[in-house]
């Protein structure tokens, strides 16, 4: 039946971290005990007051018809008051924002409206899954830089400036970064931002997803730069910061005719977002702010048992997070070795053998552009954190 289906379709990989969440949800079907650390998903309930706010738009029983393409104007309204204030892009207005399902469909219809047949993007690597598939289907060529665990995984200024071309469209990276949990600082982004500004007509998608789970201090937006918002698209939205993943709402900054490009984009995939999600969205940015920095300091707090944890396991190597919910330790030591007859090749075969045999699911870093490399979400409860990571180190013991 391949030959009925499309050539786009047929290329795609398939999202590395859905399919190990799949096949965590089918063990556990099965009655077998799986402690999933695979997934980038809060266990923490959306806050109280979001869900009131969505309970009252159901009850006023205004947002049941389409919404604006671009998402209502009060939220618009809201989000770049948000930026001016916060991030200091001080050129944000209501009509550079365009509200979608979602943070990643922000991302595809800004790789849908800027990429030609061929056009580079420069990923910061490691990357989240998605942006090499995402800007391989709208036609361009994904050119990976690449951060070592020695720099915390950050690439920098120099190696983005050797990897431009004539062809280069755009650069991507993410801070708090998935799946590393590093954070770029100002004076990172700041030599970034000199680079980019040296090439005509270059763009950053600037993915900032993580923004509220930020252990620094400081957060810094390259879009607040001199003469860095008409070259910067942001991304954020609410999946993280406030446990609204399953909301799926998500929204771009971005210069005003990038704006509109994506405005008439999503007027024909999908039209605006879903109204009453975007109700309880306006509330989570206008209203209290307290729940999201409780979750902030949980995750925090989770980060320093698991790092604990890991460096308690011979072999594994792991730089210290900054942001987000995620380690990213090098698992190489493991390869070429055996265990109860298992033999690890790689990555794949190192998490294939922790679902197996200590039956945690983990993702493999190659599909982060990392092959000697596992992502561990620590987005779970400290009980099930500890008793995941005794699992991990009592079956890793048995590596000759």
């Amino acid at each position: 039946m391949n030959s009925i289906l499309s050539d786009r379709i047929i290329n795609m990989e398939e999202s590395a971290t859905l399919a190990m969440a799949k096949k965590s949800r089918e063990l556990k079907m099965q009655g077998i005990d799986i402690i999933s650390l695979s997934l980038g998903e809060p266990d923490f309930k959306t806050p109280q007051h979001i869900q009131d706010a969505a309970k009252a738009a159901i009850d006023e029983g205004k947002y049941f018809s389409y919404s604006p393409v671009a998402g209502y104007q009060d939220l618009r309204e809201a989000i770049a008051k948000k930026l001016r204030e916060e991030n200091g892009i001080s050129e944000a207005k209501a009509e550079n924002i365009v509200v979608s399902t979602g943070a990643k469909h922000s991302i595809a219809n800004v790789f849908m409206c800027m990429l030609n047949e061929g056009d580079e993007v420069v990923i910061f690597s490691p990357y989240w899954v998605s942006y090499a598939e995402i800007i391989k289907l709208a036609g361009g060529v994904p050119v990976l830089i690449e951060g070592t665990l020695e720099n915390n995984f950050k690439a920098t200024a120099t190696q983005l400036e050797a990897a431009l071309t004539d062809r280069t469209k755009a650069v991507i990276y993410s801070s708090p970064c998935n799946p590393t949990g590093s954070v770029f600082s100002k004076e990172e982004l700041e030599a970034i931002a000199e680079v980019v500004k040296k090439k005509k007509d270059l763009f950053v998608i600037a993915d900032e997803i993580y923004e509220l789970i930020n252990f620094t201090g400081k957060h810094s937006s390259i879009g607040s730069f001199p003469g860095m918002f008409e070259r910067t698209i942001t991304v954020n939205g609410f999946s993280k910061g406030y446990a609204m993943t399953g909301w799926r709402v998500g929204y771009i900054c971005a210069p005003l005719f990038i704006a509109k490009a994506c405005e008439k984009m999503q007027g024909q995939f999908t039209s605006g977002g879903t109204g009453i999600a975007q109700r309880a969205a306006l509330a989570a940015i206008t209203g209290d702010q307290l729940p999201s920095r409780k979750m902030e300091e949980a995750y925090l707090s989770r980060r320093d048992l698991v790092l604990g944890l890991l460096r308690g396991i011979p072999g594994i190597k792991t730089h210290v997070p900054e942001g987000a919910f995620y380690f990213f330790p090098d698992v190489s030591a493991f390869f070429g070795k055996s265990a109860e007859g298992y033999l690890v090749k790689d990555a794949d075969d190192f998490c294939l053998y922790l679902l197996e045999k200590a039956n945690v699911s983990l993702v493999t870093g190659a599909a982060f552009g990392a092959p000697n490399c596992v992502r561990i979400s620590y987005a779970a409860s400290e009980e099930e954190l500890k008793e995941a990571l005794t699992r991990m180190k009592n079956a890793l013991a048995k590596f000759s």
